[in-house]
């Protein structure tokens, strides 16, 4: 079963390597991250970006660019779209943001031309390894959707469940997250929970045991659950973790990230492949688990 990154790693090994291609790849912590996953194996990459600018970060990080391919493309809009190109062609497997505004390369991913809109909607799931616990955690959505309505959430619920069973979890536990463990007709997110619930329980959402609505807590704490007496197979057990909305999400992914210094790797998924979308501000490490994680998801898709 697969614990922490350590074990990302190692089964990202087994499976790989898949190509990737990078969208303006000019930034000395992708390409950092990407020599990593190379060395281990990993990966195989597409450069795409400004040539000139890659060659003289390589040199600066020891990168030895005889084992990439890159492709010159000065433009960030046009580097964007050959990126994407690359995987929507079968050339690449998985996508990942460089130094380019995540607009562009959104709006490349959703080209009804070239892009690798799926059929669901898209969505961010962060992935985490927390001190103290023997298992990862999934974090959705922190990033993409702002209000998800019911249906909505089914979707992201959905599209966390296959990231979850690319990581061998066979029936995730998804706790989904309010500010309470009961359900109040004012708190229109404990009304989602006990929908949610209600679908999973009638096969309407499949693969997953659904609990809620729960306050974090009782979602992640045995003691927590037993105390206020929450008698649920995912209470107290959850490892993926529904936020009600963008704020909520986001505020729980920042807090596990800097307050509890969490390893973590984050991916868009609901298109036709995995899309490493991370912040500048992501760790060198980070980004390589991002990258092991795409290729994890990218093999379940084959």
């Amino acid at each position: 079963m697969i614990k922490n990154f350590d074990d990302v790693l190692k089964k990202a090994k087994e499976r790989g390597p898949l190509t990737i291609s990078v969208a303006v790849a000019e930034d000395k912590h992708v390409l950092e991250a990407v020599w990593d996953a190379k060395k281990l194996g990993i990966i195989d990459a597409y450069l795409v970006g400004n040539e000139t600018e890659i060659c003289k970060i390589a040199s600066e990080v020891e990168m030895d660019l005889s084992q990439f391919t890159i492709i010159n493309k000065e433009d960030p809009v046009e580097a964007a779209r050959e990126a994407v190109s690359l995987v929507s062609y079968g050339k690449a497997q998985v996508v990942m943001k460089g130094l380019v505004d995540t607009a562009i390369i959104m709006k490349a991913v959703l080209d009804k031309e070239i892009g690798l809109r799926g059929d669901s909607i898209l969505s961010h799931v962060a992935v985490f390894e927390v001190k103290g616990f023997d298992k990862l955690f999934y974090v959705t959505d922190a990033a993409m959707n702002i209000a998800p309505s019911l249906e909505e959430k089914v979707k992201i619920i959905e599209n966390c469940v296959e990231v979850a069973h690319s990581l061998d979890v066979e029936n995730p536990r998804v706790g989904i997250i309010c500010a309470v463990e009961k359900v109040n007709e004012k708190m229109e997110a404990t009304l989602h929970a006990q929908e949610l619930v209600k679908m999973n329980e009638n096969g309407v959402i499949k693969n997953c045991t659904i609990g809620g609505p729960f306050a974090l807590d009782n979602a992640i704490s045995k003691e927590a659950a037993l105390i206020k007496k929450i008698d649920h197979p995912v209470a107290g057990n959850a490892e993926v973790l529904m936020a009600p909305d963008i704020e909520a999400g986001n505020i729980l992914y920042k807090a596990l990230a800097f307050f509890a210094k969490a390893k973590n790797a984050g991916i868009i998924v609901g298109a036709r492949a995995p899309i490493i979308l991370t912040s500048r501000s992501d760790s060198r490490e980070a980004k390589l688990y991002s990258i092991a994680l795409g290729v994890m998801i990218a093999f379940n898709k084959k």
